[in-house]
């Protein structure tokens, strides 16, 4: 079984960060290495249970490989598994937010899914550290460009209008004798 782990720092907030690597898959292209596509299987909102399939270039070509969340905590951590292609295993990204600058931390443990990626498997294993370097140096360069989506702003909080009657100051009546 190989593993990779690879952290970046990312001046924006975990927020912002969060928004683009765990809810923007349409534009995943634009700064994940070897990624051709990336398509949402489960309808509804991103969360624990959404399926993923990503169309990844791969030493034989390109592959389909699907994952599912498991957790989803934003904006802390979300991961999962591959449940289909070319290897399987687990995936996390962590996000640990301090003074507006994100540690984007990836992890991957995964093994060949199949006898027949086995031989294969030397290549993967130099392969994928180093794009998941690229990838997160990647993605710092288009955070903080400024691309991709900003998080949704918290709703304004409205105050509501309060009559307020003037206060009298009471003085105390004389007591008659």
């Amino acid at each position: 079984m190989g593993s990779v782990k690879e952290s970046v720092q990312i001046e924006a907030p975990a927020e912002r960060v969060w928004a683009v690597v765990s809810e923007d898959f349409t534009n995943a292209t634009k700064w994940t290495s070897g990624l051709e596509r990336a398509e949402v299987l489960t309808a509804g909102p991103t969360g624990k249970g959404t399926r993923l399939r990503y169309t990844i270039h791969t030493p034989t070509g390109p592959q389909a490989m699907e994952v599912e969340h498991d957790v989803y905590d934003k904006p802390r951590v979300t991961s999962g598994r591959i449940v289909r292609g070319p290897v399987k295993g687990n995936w996390k990204y962590a996000y640990e937010e301090r003074g507006g600058i994100t540690t984007v931390t990836y992890s991957m443990d995964y093994e060949a899914a199949g006898f027949l990626m086995r031989p294969l498997m030397g290549i993967i294993d130099r392969q994928l550290p180093a794009e998941a370097k690229k990838t997160l140096l990647a993605l710092k360069k288009y955070v903080e460009s400024g691309r991709g989506p900003r998080p949704a702003a918290a709703p304004a909080v409205r105050l509501a209008s309060v009559k307020t009657r003037p206060v009298t100051k009471a003085v105390p009546s004389k007591a008659k004798k």
